[in-house]
């Protein structure tokens, strides 16, 4: 039995590695380094527990602060033929093809286009074209894996509303199959629409 908690340490600790979010590695981290503190007592290896001790309290200190800071967004406008976003585009273009067709996506023709700064750094690329006089079909809403903690959704369909709205677009909608692109939308308050659904592609709509 004690030889089992202390694989279940390891590997926590190991997936706690593998994870691209700081917030998560921290977590997860913080609750592999708790088993082995847990461990180290139960099989008197006192200086792997206080060394893990130290390791529980480091993860704390660094939650705390990330919790503490303060993050700033910002929405930018992507100008037509960027190159930056050709980059951006070419930089993520195996992740980006869990998520959508990039080969078919035209951006220049898009009615809403931007990116979404996260502390001045490009995090995100939001594309949406319009379906019809009040709804907008999102073509891509991607963030780069760094960023993927759900803040940058919440503030797009949370605090900026306004940027869908000023344009006359009161619902949002869009296709996926990727069931972490739906745990997302489900989150983001999208709720899917049965109906809908067509061939193995799940339909989702918001009203703003």
């Amino acid at each position: 039995m004690l030889e089992y908690i202390g694989y279940l340490a390891s590997i926590i600790i190991l997936v706690s590695l593998l994870m691209s979010s700081v917030k998560k590695l921290r977590w997860i981290n913080l609750f592999g380094s708790l088993t082995f503190v847990v461990y180290g007592f139960m099989i008197k290896a006192y200086p792997i527990a206080i060394l893990n001790i130290a390791t529980v309290g480091i993860n704390i200190y660094y939650i705390i602060r990330m919790a503490n800071t303060k993050t700033y967004f910002k929405i930018l406008e992507i100008d037509k033929k960027s190159k930056y976003l050709e980059h951006f585009l070419l930089l993520h273009k195996n992740d980006l093809t869990n998520y959508c067709d990039v080969i078919d996506l035209d951006v220049d023709a898009a009615n809403i286009k931007f990116y979404i700064l996260r502390d001045i750094v490009p995090a995100g690329v939001f594309v949406g074209t319009r379906y019809d006089d009040h709804t907008l079909k999102i073509d891509l809403d991607y963030v780069s894996p760094p960023y993927r903690d759900f803040s940058i959704g919440k503030y797009l369909y949370s605090e900026q509303k306004a940027i869908f709205l000023e344009k006359g677009f009161n619902k949002l909608i869009t296709y996926t199959k990727n069931p972490v692109h739906m745990n997302y939308l489900r989150k983001m308050g999208f709720t899917n629409n049965e109906e809908m659904n067509k061939d193995d592609l799940f339909y989702y709509q918001i009203n703003l």
